[in-house]
């Protein structure tokens, strides 16, 4: 059996059924503080339902969400032909054993945009999204799977903001637009992911990487700043109002240009979000 495809298969089988101990602790958290005693349920039972995912080794939601991968490559590691391509049948093997619903759609370009190709019964049809790499400092090859669902995709935006040499007025936008996003989301309370860059595609590329490094435990000054102002709008855990609209907000910021704009991206995480594990390679 090759090593690498079984590694990558057991990575997405995880990174789909099994909350990290750090989300799990914020949930608790969550609970404990929560006075809205409905929101307080919905908090509880969203954590019970992760436990039991994780013990039987289920989906966490009927949504199974398309792979993500982020390759993290160490000065004296190779990326060869080879290794991708067990990567990608260990991503074809996890969506067949865990399972995954099948989502793939068949035919061609106008097929698939309007879906008369009709659907690919295969789980394992469901191909992942192009791969991110990024070059680190330890010396090691480690790839993170994240399994993102359609519901955050729909409420999630990429946009400009005039930062007008201010960097409240680029937080102000961003708790703006997020709680918006929240609102309309349904499934909280959420885990803001947002990344900020030159372009749309280093955005959501840094908003990406905020969820791979992302720690419930930890947040900076910018981040809790944007979680207790979104938190104000009282959405709730499925929007039944209480305390926590907002569990945590992952945020990267990138390299900026001499410019009057910012380059954002917001995807709002659902309650499960996000769903990730990583594997040494």
């Amino acid at each position: 059996m090759n090593e690498i495809v079984e590694k990558v298969s057991q990575t997405l089988i995880r990174a789909a059924s099994v909350f990290r101990e750090d989300q799990k602790i914020a949930y608790g958290n969550a609970i404990d503080a929560e006075k809205n005693k409905n929101a307080k349920w919905v908090l509880s039972q969203i954590l019970d339902n992760a436990l039991v995912a994780e013990k039987r080794c289920s989906p966490l939601c009927d949504d199974t969400g398309i792979p993500h991968l982020f390759l993290e490559v160490g000065p004296q590691k190779e990326v060869s032909g080879t290794l991708m391509k067990d990567i990608h049948l260990g991503i074809e093997k996890g969506l067949r054993a865990l399972p995954g619903r099948p989502m793939a759609i068949n035919g061609n370009d106008c097929q698939r945009i309007d879906q008369s190709g009709g659907l690919n019964p295969d789980p394992g049809a469901l191909l992942p999204a192009p791969i991110l790499i990024k070059p680190i400092d330890d010396n090691l090859l480690r790839l993170t799977v994240l399994m993102l669902g359609g519901g955050p995709a729909i409420r999630g935006i990429t946009y400009r903001v005039f930062h007008k040499h201010s960097v409240s007025t680029v937080i102000d936008e961003i708790v703006e637009r997020s709680n918006e996003a929240v609102a309309k989301l349904g499934c909280s309370p959420c885990t803001l992911a947002i990344g900020i860059g030159r372009s749309q595609f280093e955005a959501t590329s840094l908003m990406l990487e905020a969820m791979v490094y992302g720690n419930y435990g930890e947040q900076n000054a910018l981040e809790k700043e944007i979680t207790d102002k979104v938190n104000k709008c009282h959405v709730g855990a499925l929007g039944l109002g209480g305390t926590t609209s907002v569990l945590t907000t992952f945020m990267k910021v990138g390299p900026q240009r001499a410019s009057g704009v910012r380059i954002v991206c917001i995807r709002p995480c659902c309650c499960i979000e996000p769903r990730r594990a990583s594997i040494e390679l």
